[in-house]
């Protein structure tokens, strides 16, 4: 771990410490009005005060809403008609309360409220409620009590945090085979152990906040503290997780604060009639691009709403941490839209939203001090300084940032270069660059790249040919190339990364199709909704092979630490071969990206005894098996052949499109080579 400060490593941000140290001045004179100066913990816990609980001789239910003059409970408990009897009363700072006897609700029950204002008013689902499900005929969504006579008791303990971060980024809805919406259960039963089974050590659960929109991938949230009911109920997402640390996955939840859907009655858009409460009011309300509202992270009770939001899907669900999503949207007045960030002026021109900048650091201290094993990565493309670096250092915080710029990196090549003319050198400083003290997760492709209208990595190297040729009796050289490029480019993404690596659920075997949820546009169809595992189980189709390098690829990162925060060394670039290797740690990577030249005896400029542990052309990976991996490898010493001399070569058969993974091994003998 760096000491001092983030941007005392770095000169180029010299000119805007005194911007820098105001930020953190900032940050610590709001944080003491928002918390009136009691501890972060302490402060985020508006989830155990606002909402329904359970008390000894009954309920008790409140809500803030400031600006209310009447404000009830409806429900199945009375007819969904107003009653004095469920009718809350004014506490004070905005407050709404009401004491409800034993039987006056019951588990199960479904209810709203009546909120009043001067000049209107109408039906709200409650700001905090934390299980709200819907109609299936009229699609109306309602809070639910849930208060089981036995409820879900966790049994395992949460496993400590990797050294390396590897992401298996996964949608419950969509992660069943048939055409219609996964459960949580189906999830735990059915995936878990794939991705167990697979050696990645965190899950990523996306859409888990409850949203009215199923196609909206779970970004546009309206009820914050509500696990989507769509899936299941709150104790089977319990068991999910907590089936998950006993088989020593992690679980992170992809956490929505950028924005809330602007449905107002199902969100908390409008919630006691003024626009403000939550959001900003005024121009700075809509999302331009999203259709959805905009948190106003100044006022302290939107502070109080989302650390309270962040501990409590900590400490009722015992998540691990949080991928934090629209960061770059957060952080600045215009959203990021239409910025290219090539100059370091526009992280510091005044285009900043400092009041989302002491949340988001905020969040990260509450994160870390209820739980100090919890991870947090940040979804951010602008590159902010400091973002990724720890509070002690002036930073935001995060302990991870999204390398968002890699898959489009890949999906540029693959699009618009021919893969002879691909710069490897350029590749290799791309991969690898980050900021000295932030920890990156690198990616091919996430779900960003699988949208309707867009393409997979594998549908682009073989387009029409993966609906016709990826049989293994049917002789096809474009998928012979889209399998060979595939496992070429997910390894050099994986083995560059500077601390960690994601994958899309299905990806790992080539995926071929587009996601696209029920819509109207579609006939509301869930065929792209879902996951065909059963092409990677078939044994007479190339999945497996991509399944199985996936798995023999993580596996050996973990063994050896990888992608951990390690220097990266150029050992070779040569262009005009196409060849390229470079070193991590005890590994040495080498590529041959020619597409149709096997080199014999090719020198990588190295000294030692190597052994190959993973290379592309093994037949398990549906390879050719031309590489001998059970023989030992050794350098020999140049005399003079090579343009580039060096002392010693490593020489190796590198066939065309096909990649290895070496490890270095301790000479034992008394001559040196």
């Amino acid at each position: 771990m760096m000491s001092g400060k983030f941007y005392e490593i770095d000169p180029w941000l010299d000119p805007f410490r005194a911007v820098i140290e105001s930020r953190l001045a900032y940050c610590d004179e709001r944080e003491a009005i928002i918390t009136g100066g009691i501890s972060l913990q302490d402060f985020a816990n508006g989830h155990h005060w606002y909402g329904l609980h359970r008390t000894d001789g009954g309920w008790v239910y409140r809500e803030h809403a400031p600006n209310a003059v009447s404000v009830s409970l409806i429900g199945t408990f009375n007819g969904w008609k107003e009653d004095a009897r469920y009718r809350l009363h004014h506490a004070g700072e905005g407050d709404w309360v009401i004491a409800l006897d034993e039987g006056m609700i019951s588990h199960g029950d479904l209810y709203k409220l009546v909120v009043r204002w001067k000049g209107g008013g109408g039906e709200r689902m409650p700001a905090y409620v934390t299980r709200a499900v819907q109609d299936d005929e009229t699609k109306i969504f309602s809070a639910q009590v849930w208060q089981p006579a036995q409820g879900y008791v966790m049994k395992h303990p949460a496993p400590p945090p990797p050294p390396s971060l590897l992401i298996y980024e996964a949608h419950v809805g969509m992660a069943t085979e048939e055409e219609r919406t996964g459960t949580y259960r189906e999830f735990t039963d059915n995936v878990l152990p794939r991705i167990k089974h697979l050696g990645y050590n965190t899950v990523q659960l996306m859409a888990v906040q409850e949203h009215p929109y199923y196609g909206s991938f779970g970004y546009h949230v309206s009820n914050f503290f509500a696990a989507s009911s769509r899936f299941g109920t709150p104790d089977e997402l319990k068991e999910l997780v907590d089936t998950a640390h006993g088989m020593g996955l992690r679980v992170i939840m992809d956490l929505v604060h950028s924005h809330a859907v602007s449905n107002t009655l199902e969100g908390p858009g409008l919630q006691d009639g003024n626009p403000g409460l939550y959001f900003h009011d005024g121009p700075r309300r809509k999302h331009v691009a999203w259709d959805s509202l905009c948190f106003d992270y100044g006022k302290p009770k939107v502070a109080h709403f989302l650390l309270s939001n962040c501990k409590y899907w900590l400490e009722e669900y015992r998540f691990d941490g949080f991928r934090f999503d629209g960061i770059t949207s957060m952080l600045y007045y215009d959203h990021g839209l239409g910025s290219d960030f090539v100059s370091y002026k526009q992280y510091f021109d005044g285009n900043q939203d400092a009041d989302a900048i002491v949340y988001l650091t905020l969040a990260n201290k509450l994160i870390h001090a209820f739980n100090p094993g919890a991870t947090t990565v940040a979804e951010e493309m602008s590159g902010m300084p400091g973002l990724a670096s720890p509070v002690e250092m002036g930073g935001i915080g995060f302990d991870y940032r999204l390398a968002m710029g890699v898959p489009d990196i890949w999906i540029k090549l693959v699009k618009e270069v021919a893969d002879e003319n691909w710069e490897l050198g350029y590749l290799l400083h791309e991969l690898t660059q980050h900021r000295p003290e932030e920890r990156v997760v690198s990616y091919c492709e996430s779900h960003d790249q699988a949208l309707v209208g867009d393409k997979t990595l594998i549908f682009r190297l073989a387009d029409a040919e993966m609906y016709t040729s990826m049989s293994l009796s049917t002789p096809s050289l474009v998928i012979d190339r889209a399998v060979a490029l595939h496992k070429m480019i997910r390894l050099f993404t994986f083995i560059a990364a500077g601390g960690g690596y994601l994958t899309f659920m299905g990806n790992e075997f080539g995926h071929p199709e587009w996601i696209d949820f029920p819509r109207e546009g579609n006939g509301w169809s869930y065929k792209y909704a879902r996951r065909q595992w059963s092409l990677a189980e078939n044994s007479l189709l190339r999945y497996q092979h991509l399944n199985e390098f996936d798995r023999a690829m993580i596996m050996t990162g973990k063994e050896y630490d990888l992608p951990g925060l390690q220097f990266t060394e150029t050992i070779t670039v040569n262009n005009a071969d196409k060849i390229i290797a470079f070193k991590r740690g005890n590994l040495i990577t080498v590529m041959n990206f020619n597409p149709s030249v096997s080199f014999t005896g090719y020198g990588i400029p190295v000294k030692g005894k190597f052994r190959i542990i993973l290379n592309t052309d093994d037949p398990l990976f549906g390879g050719q098996g031309r590489i001998d991996t059970s023989q030992t490898y050794f350098s020999v010493p140049d005399h003079g052949h090579y343009v580039v001399t060096a002392p010693h070569h490593l020489k190796l058969y590198l066939p065309a499109r096909t990649a290895m993974v070496l490890v270095q091994e301790q000479v034992k003998s008394i001559y040196s080579l």
